[in-house]
């Protein structure tokens, strides 16, 4: 082998045909599974997507970089049960596009955030995090406060529908009118929405100011939203365990 590897280094055409020769294989390992990722992915019978609501604020949690320090992938490591819950299984992503797991947890791992605090926590969180936190290095969030840009809705939506989330043109065509009954519980739209997404979507003013539908609602709107998506890894674990 390690003559091999000395005649290739004196043969620069070789060399290079060698190293795409490796090349080729590794990308074929890595790329082969995922032709078969509909038959090893099966997606739970209760799973939803994310609400227009929850997908403004997945994309404002993207735009602000907050992936770069949050991880949302559990591993099957005792301490991280111990500490986040069941560990993250891959059918709780299948609607995310682009994922998130990450892997830096400058901050604590998030995929089971979802009604472990408060509505008036998380606001209190993004305003000023040494608030709750007095330990915390996680920047404020202020601006958060201003209207939501809700335009951009329904192309969004239309867009993951073609990549297979299960948003259908009901769905697609109603988003910016979901996303505002999501903040606003007398709304006569509630019933529309509870009915395109479930019963068990929570639906209520989640930054605290029903007179305008902020940022800030959209990103507690998702952040309540994680690990609720399906109770599929809450199941397996309690299997597992019993």
């Amino acid at each position: 082998m390690l003559k091999l590897h000395y005649n290739l280094e004196k043969l620069s055409m070789g060399l290079v045909g060698g190293i795409i020769l490796v090349a080729s294989i590794g990308g074929i390992v890595e790329i082969a599974p995922l032709f078969t990722i509909d038959e090893t992915v099966e997606i739970p019978d209760d799973m939803r997507p994310h609400t227009p609501l929850e997908l403004a604020g997945r994309e404002i949690y993207i735009r602000e970089g907050c992936y770069a320090c949050h991880s949302q992938m559990i591993r099957s490591l005792a301490d991280e049960l111990d500490r986040y819950g069941p560990y993250s299984i891959a059918a709780e992503s299948a609607y995310n596009h682009p994922m998130l797991w990450g892997s830096k947890r400058t901050g604590p791992d998030l995929a089971r955030v979802g009604g472990k605090y408060s509505d008036d926590w998380h606001v209190a969180h993004m305003m000023n995090p040494r608030d709750v936190v007095p330990t915390s290095i996680m920047p404020s969030y202020p601006w958060l406060m201003r209207p939501l840009d809700s335009s951009l809705l329904e192309p969004s939506l239309a867009t993951l529908a073609r990549l297979g989330v299960p948003y259908d043109e009901d769905m697609v065509a109603n988003a910016r009118a979901d996303a505002l009954a999501q903040a606003r519980p007398n709304s006569d739209s509630v019933d529309d929405l509870r009915t395109r997404y479930g019963e068990n979507i929570n639906v209520r003013v989640f930054d605290g100011n029903p007179a305008r539908l902020s940022e800030m609602d959209a990103v507690v709107a998702y952040l309540q939203s994680l690990g609720t998506l399906t109770s599929a890894a809450h199941d397996l674990h309690q299997e597992t365990t019993e």
